[in-house]
């Protein structure tokens, strides 16, 4: 049962403002930031964050923000909740690093065992892990590789798989993040996602029909070693696909024996208000790769799959100095504990309810939000010129802006950056959610009707 979160540092759950947005603290670090880090590492919003915990950020300057952040999808749980924060100072006062690959140790094993038992599917699998979501997604590629004996890989417009050289040639948009970095790895090939909003109407079991054309054309099945999809996609704009088209696609590879791949990097754990955004269909993924919500913002991130494909790759193939580093393991089994015992699966859907009733009752005043959509605590508004269905950039830069300044800490996204998404921790309790959405209607209410 969904219950109010009692987790996290002892830090009062209210908005504050003391200063303007970013104050004079945070101007100062920003200042060092311009002379000691590269340029191409860009901030969002420039507030020093000095304390956190609930749904609260606090900055150097006192003031209190609400996150609907939690880091991308990071700190699900909450920052520094009690069981994370137990669990890793304990270990830290055990044993910082071994690298496994060299002399193991239990808790890796422990987060293995766990993320076999919780992934989708009754099958025996296995798991391996590494640092980062792209890491995790090349490593899955390699698997299915090395499994199937076969190089092409197909993912789907709006994707977004990482920053590697192998996962920018998986992710659609260019910029920022391809932008000027080719030449790319190749074998990757695109196929066409299901997209409601923009689709004309078409459902699942059409669309699947149609990403499936292509990808027989264009690759061929005898070639093909993977496809890797969202579940549901982050940074291309919360794409939740029509029904369908996700169980399609995997009938479809298991017919053709075709690694059928889930990123549920910013899915996983709890976030959808299913443990796994594959649940929600019964969709049983040949391999999933998990990252971010899994240890409560230590990196880590995790393949797990069928036995048989994991076991494909050849001793010593896989692995990586820090993968699966003790600390980040501690922290997992801490924060799988934290989900089951907290309720945080209902949870999310709780909040997901109340952010999709408020923003559909916005919708219906405003016809610049041209579609609510999300699952959970997992949600975006696509925002469009008035009356039509062409994005509004520019105004999703405006809303954010001004939810800054109000100290509402609010991410954009999408292929063409007009998607507000909004991924509070499910440590937020309901009377800052309620505050959260209250501040968007009135910026909504206020700011310029022609942007």
């Amino acid at each position: 049962m969904s219950q109010q979160p009692t987790g996290g540092p002892s830090i009062t759950q209210e908005r504050r403002l003391v200063t303007a947005i970013p104050g004079p603290r945070s101007l100062e670090l920003a200042e060092r930031k311009a002379k000691a880090v590269a340029s191409g590492v860009a901030v969002g919003l420039p507030v020093q964050i000095v304390a956190a915990g609930g749904g609260i950020l606090v900055d150097a300057d006192g003031n209190q923000l609400i996150d609907l952040g939690s880091g991308i999808a990071v700190t699900t749980v909450g920052n520094s909740a009690p069981r994370v924060v137990e669990a890793v100072t304990r270990q830290v006062a055990e044993f910082t690093h071994t690298c496994f690959m060299v002399t193991p140790y239990e808790g890796y094993v422990a987060v293995a065992e766990k993320l076999n038992e919780l992934t989708p599917g009754s099958h025996e699998k296995r798991s391996a892990l590494f640092n980062s979501g792209a890491e995790a997604v090349e490593n899955a590629v390699k698997i299915a590789r090395s499994a199937t004996g076969r190089q092409s890989v197909v993912v789907f417009d709006h994707a977004y798989h990482g920053r590697t050289n192998l996962t920018m040639a998986m992710t659609a948009k260019n910029m920022p993040y391809k932008k000027g970095f080719g030449p790319f790895a190749s074998e990757v090939y695109r196929a066409p996602l299901s997209y409601p909003f923009r689709d004309g109407g078409r459902d699942g079991a059409e669309a699947a029909r149609q990403a499936i054309d292509v990808i027989e054309k264009q690759v061929g099945a005898e070639s093909l070693a993977a496809i890797v999809i969202e579940p549901i996609q982050g940074e291309g704009g919360f794409i939740v696909p029509a029904d369908g088209f996700l169980p399609a696609l995997a009938a479809w590879c298991r017919d053709n024996g075709v690694v059928f791949v889930a990123d549920e990097v910013q899915t996983g754990f709890a976030r959808t208000g299913e443990l796994f955004a594959c649940d929600h269909e019964g969709v049983v993924p040949d391999l999933i790769v998990t990252a971010k919500g899994i240890a409560g913002g230590l990196p880590l991130a995790a393949v797990t799959g069928r036995a048989e494909l994991m076991d494909a790759a050849h001793a010593g193939g896989l692995g990586g100095t820090y993968g699966g580093n003790p600390l980040a393991c501690a922290a997992a089994l801490a924060v799988f504990e934290t989900i089951e015992a907290e309720g945080l699966v209902d949870r999310a859907r709780t909040i997901g309810k109340t952010m999709t009733e408020r923003l559909a009752a916005l919708q219906e005043s405003d016809p610049r939000i041209g579609e609510v959509r999300g699952r959970g605590a997992m949600i975006a508004v696509e925002l469009v010129r008035a009356g039509t269905t062409d994005p509004d950039a520019d105004l999703t830069k405006k809303v954010a802006a001004a939810a800054n300044a109000q100290g509402l800490v609010v991410l954009t996204c999408g292929t063409y950056g007009n998607v507000l998404r909004f991924l509070p921790p499910l440590s937020m309790p309901d009377h800052l959610l309620a505050e959260a959405l209250d501040l968007l209607a009135g910026i909504f209410a206020t700011i310029d009707q022609v942007s």
